[in-house]
């Protein structure tokens, strides 16, 4: 019942800002309430308040003992829904999928697919040493069994 309830106010919440998308929603047996959130232009502090009130505001304390927490989808966290790929446009990502591991670029992200590009370094087709090339990878969602962006420090 209680999951019910604040799933409700939990759509309810994020109608109200639409660039704002659900990445995980939990109940444990103690009504311990995790809400993990995304946006196409990132999240916010102010968000995660926004979305914190329209639940807790909205279920009576006297009647259910309850813990909320709502935060957003963590840097580093895999991404696990297509509509994550086009805010993360010119990152560089790490994506695996059952045959092998690409690191490049993400330079596009549609519905089905997302490219990836990077520069490797492979010997000449004729002669010694290596030459520098240019390499592009199409991986369908299909495919890709992780990713996450490679952060830089």
């Amino acid at each position: 019942m209680l999951k019910e309830n604040v799933k409700k106010l939990l759509d309810e919440g994020l109608e109200q800002d639409e660039s704002l998308f659900l990445i995980d929603f939990t109940v444990s047996p103690d009504n311990g309430i995790k809400v993990i959130i995304d946006g196409d232009n990132g999240v916010t502090v102010e968000d995660c308040i926004r979305i914190s009130r329209a639940i807790e505001h909205n279920l009576d304390r006297d009647a259910v003992d309850f813990s909320l927490e709502v935060a957003s989808a963590g840097a580093t966290a895999p991404m696990v829904m297509p509509r994550q790929y086009k805010k993360n446009i010119g990152r560089k990502l790490e994506v695996e999928t059952l045959e092998s591991k690409y690191e490049g670029k993400l330079t596009e992200a549609n519905a089905e697919h997302i490219v990836l590009e990077w520069k490797a370094r492979e010997p000449k087709p004729i002669g010694k040493g290596k030459v520098t090339v240019q390499k592009r990878k199409t991986l369908n969602f299909s495919e890709i069994t992780k990713a996450k962006v490679v952060l830089k420090f």
